[in-house]
């Protein structure tokens, strides 16, 4: 059983500050109580009964639908086709079960309501995935993923995910290569393998050798990527093995 399992068979309480712990703690009813206080007090853990992977893989859960939630409210409004989008995220691109999507929504309902920041979710989550830049850079596709999926990024969410890059310290260079998955802006098979069209031969194979190791899903998935998510990782891994048989084409090699 996996952290969501846990958290919605009611076999786990959990305190966890900040926006995000607020958030899951409205999102699952979960109240704060005097013995986990305690537990806390004497050295325990933020959950007594997940593993640290599981902990991890909770806050990005979190942290992706509060900032989505965020995102989708960035005009003063959210619209039927963002509400869509999301919805599709969640069936088409998570597979998510009913209890997952139940949770999604739960999460996403209650930060969108949340007096807290897009800012203040993502500065949380950068803290926890400070030290795995694959973890940050996934995050940021999604970002990018769901803001795209109507068929364009308004103004307020660009500014909402440049805040998020800079938060999570994505050069602007890679951050123009991540954007340009989702909006036609530069070759996109060179931007998923983080070169541009003047790169050589060799540098591309290099960069695409580096990247199958990095985006494994396996590997992705062992550094606190929910289960959830890893369809996503997996996704990734094709794009980056599909980019170089395009370039490989492309250049006769």
């Amino acid at each position: 059983m996996g952290w969501l399992g846990k958290v919605v068979g009611g076999t786990i309480g959990f305190a966890l500050g900040g926006p995000i712990g607020a958030v899951a703690g409205a999102a699952f009813g979960h109240s704060f109580d005097k013995k986990e206080e305690r537990y806390l007090s004497q050295g325990g853990g933020l959950y007594p009964n997940l593993s640290t992977d599981e902990e991890a893989q909770m806050t990005f859960f979190v942290a992706a639908f509060s900032m989505l939630a965020k995102l989708t409210k960035a005009d003063g409004k959210v619209t039927d086709p963002e509400i869509a989008s999301i919805e599709t995220f969640m069936t088409r691109d998570l597979n998510l079960d009913v209890d997952g999507r139940n949770s999604a929504v739960n999460i996403f309902r209650q930060a969108l309501h949340s007096p807290e920041s897009f800012d203040a979710f993502a500065l949380q989550f950068y803290r926890v995935f400070r030290v795995q830049p694959r973890i940050i850079e996934l995050m940021m596709d999604v970002l990018f993923r769901v803001s795209a999926a109507d068929g364009a990024i308004s103004p307020q969410e660009d500014v909402l995910l440049q805040t998020a890059a800079g938060i999570f310290h994505i050069h602007p260079m890679d951050y123009e290569r991540i954007k340009a998955r989702y909006v036609k802006t530069i070759n996109k098979a060179y931007a998923v393998l983080k070169c541009d069209e003047t790169a050589s031969n060799e540098d591309l194979k290099k960069s695409y050798r580096k990247l199958v190791s990095e985006y494994h899903p396996d590997k992705i998935a062992s550094k606190g990527l929910p289960e959830e998510f890893t369809a996503l990782a997996s996704d990734k891994f094709r794009e980056i093995q599909d980019a170089w048989e395009s370039i490989k084409t492309e250049r006769g090699i």
